[in-house]
């Protein structure tokens, strides 16, 4: 589908991805994955970035479930039906969206896929002979290939900002969080995306789980959702309304505020952290070391998005909510840190304390 869902096109499917940008959970404690269709199926495949036609990537998909069951029978002795151990990835698909004890099996079985594959991705980055700077490169290729089709395509976007974190500003930020490290950093790679109307932001969302990221590998944890009461949002309309009962079990937040001591208490924002996958091509691939090709050949790069509407996006600027009231505030928590220290820091504009 290359244009928007309206709320009302939405399947319960498209309503968890949305909710778990939002929250920031997890897949792992989700007890069904409700794709049912094969179309469905085929695009949560593609934003895997395997393409199911592909020989290669069919060997590689049924590798990942091999050693998923492979690992259930091994630490858990888990006992798996025949039907289910020899489904097709598609038909394991469908099993997970059923019930009965199958279903649980199909699921138990994706979810250990999801971490074999996450977890050869990020071993595949690790030996490849790679800057940051090019892998990097490949991830804005990726994203300014999907967004600058939505931009093309007349979707209700007014701006979208994309690029990577400046040394100053990883200095400052660095020195203005105690437990952070540079390992933790995860808006090196940073895309904001602001929309026309409020009510466009659910229809983005879904859009992007489905044709630059995929929803699974939404960071848990690290999830600011200040402009939805999710489950009060949901109620007004009489499409979403009737899902919520179906959907994974969960509490939602009136709002989710950022943890930054320096953000305003005003301040409204969308912000997810994603891991995204990125297939490498070719020409990096042969560079790989030997036995790199059991890995696969895709790798996964941390990206943050923020989205917010337009109107929203405005109030922002003004008064302590302004960026560069933000920028003033950590500046002197900064310098204040580096002269003096900081045992407990006081920032204006947040009741919060560090």
């Amino acid at each position: 589908m290359d244009r928007l869902k309206n709320l009302e096109e939405f399947t319960l499917a498209d309503l968890e991805a949305v909710r778990l940008g939002l929250r920031g959970d997890s897949v792992i404690d989700w007890h069904r994955l409700n794709l049912k269709t094969e179309p469905e199926i085929e695009e949560f495949l593609i934003a895997q970035e395997f393409m199911p036609n592909d020989a290669k990537d069919r060997e590689r998909m049924d590798s990942i479930k091999a050693e998923a069951v492979s690992y259930l029978r091994r630490h858990f002795e888990y006992p798996i039906p025949k039907p289910v151990e020899t489904a097709t990835i598609e038909e394991l698909f469908k099993l997970a969206a059923g019930t009965g004890h199958r279903q649980t099996c199909a699921c138990t079985i994706l979810k250990c896929m999801h971490i074999i594959h996450h977890l050869d991705g990020r071993e595949l980055l690790f030996l490849l002979p790679m800057s940051d700077q090019d892998i990097f490169h490949l991830v804005e290729e990726k994203v300014y290939r999907v967004i600058g089709s939505m931009l093309a395509g007349g979707f209700p976007i007014t701006e979208f900002i994309g690029g990577r974190k400046n040394k100053d500003s990883l200095y400052t930020k660095l020195l203005s969080k105690q437990e952070t490290v540079a390992a933790q950093v995860f808006d090196k790679l940073r895309f904001r995306i602001v929309t026309r109307e409020r009510e466009d932001i659910f229809p983005i969302i879904s859009y992007l789980t489905k044709k630059l990221f995929p929803f699974n590998y939404v960071i848990p944890g690290q999830s600011i959702n200040s402009i939805f009461h999710f489950k009060k949002y949901c109620e007004k309309n009489p499409h979403l309304g009737p899902m919520l009962p179906e959907m994974q079990a969960g509490k939602d937040e009136d709002f989710t505020l950022s943890d930054n001591v320096f953000t305003a208490d005003n301040y409204r924002i969308i912000h997810f952290v994603v891991d995204m996958p990125v297939r490498l091509p070719k020409r990096i691939l042969d560079r790989a070391p030997p036995g790199a090709t059991r890995l696969g050949p895709v790798v996964f790069v941390i990206c943050e998005f923020q989205v917010i509407d337009r109107e929203t996006e405005s109030k922002n600027e003004l008064g302590d909510a302004s960026h560069a009231k933000y920028k003033e505030r950590q500046k002197r928590a900064v310098m204040r840190r580096l002269q003096l220290g900081m045992r407990e820091m006081k920032v204006p504009g947040r009741t919060k304390k560090k």
